[in-house]
């Protein structure tokens, strides 16, 4: 049919809506709203109740319903439901050596060079418990910013960031020659142990931020802010354990 008529298929399902709409007796804008807000709010829902407007707007039109940023926020506020709004993120857990290092920054802030296994950003953060902190290491594909592997600990040490490096690269399989390994300038990262580990493998080249600069590894902070917000900062006053804490990330 939208064929015949050469129109989009969106047009005629929105038009067989409200043609059925009139025939059952009801106002076609109001079954458009009713039908909206179901969306609006099965989107919301899935996201674990973090979604807000600018994300929920963005889902509908992947899924080809037509509705603009103003009337998401309007319907949004008549149902009474909200996102979770980011807020700023300090980090804390970068601790610099005293040994001055030489490792160079290769990447220059461009974390996205336009293919997988290139660039691979790493971090660590904290997250508190009522048996005191875990520290939990990333790394993750600048191309992607998919977490390719992650491990958590009592303490934040270079045998975290080794073993996280380590099965990152046996989980990738096959990996071509030129991929960097960027982290901030912590001690966990400038220790020559993790530098033999880059040079065991073989393809990896290492490196680091500068001193005090978040900016050189803002890819990752971003990505810590995003986790702290939706994520951390809602279900941390459950975590009487640490395992309650490692059971929660792994889920």
């Amino acid at each position: 049919m939208a064929r015949l008529l050469k129109v989009s298929r969106s047009c005629a399902y929105a038009w067989a809506a409200k043609d059925e709409a009139k025939r059952m007796g009801l106002d076609p804008r109001q079954a458009f709203v009713e039908d909206l807000d179901q969306h609006i709010y099965a989107i919301w829902e899935d996201s674990d109740e973090v979604y807000g407007t600018p994300r929920i707007t963005a889902l509908l039109a992947k899924r080809t319903i037509k509705a603009n940023r103003k009337t998401v926020a309007k319907r949004v506020r008549a149902m009474a439901i909200e996102g979770i709004s980011p807020h700023a993120f300090v980090p804390v857990t970068t601790i610099a050596s005293k040994k001055k290092s030489t490792l160079p920054d290769l990447v220059k802030r461009l974390f996205d060079v336009g293919e997988l296994n290139r660039v691979w950003l790493s971090d660590i953060t904290y997250l508190r418990t009522g048996e005191g902190s875990l520290h939990l290491c990333v790394v993750r594909d600048g191309h992607s910013r998919r977490v390719i592997y992650w491990a958590m600990d009592d303490t934040q040490s270079a045998d975290l960031v080794q073993r996280v490096l380590q099965m990152a690269y046996t989980s990738r399989g096959e990996i071509p020659k030129g991929l960097v390994f960027h982290a901030d300038r912590g001690r966990q990262y400038t220790r020559d142990q993790i530098w033999r580990v880059c040079q065991d493998l073989g393809i990896i080249a290492q490196s680091v931020g500068r001193t005090g600069v978040c900016f050189d590894n803002s890819m990752s902070e971003s990505f810590w802010s995003t986790l702290k917000t939706e994520f951390y900062d809602r279900k941390k006053k459950k975590w009487f354990t640490r395992h309650q804490a490692r059971k929660a990330v792994a889920q």
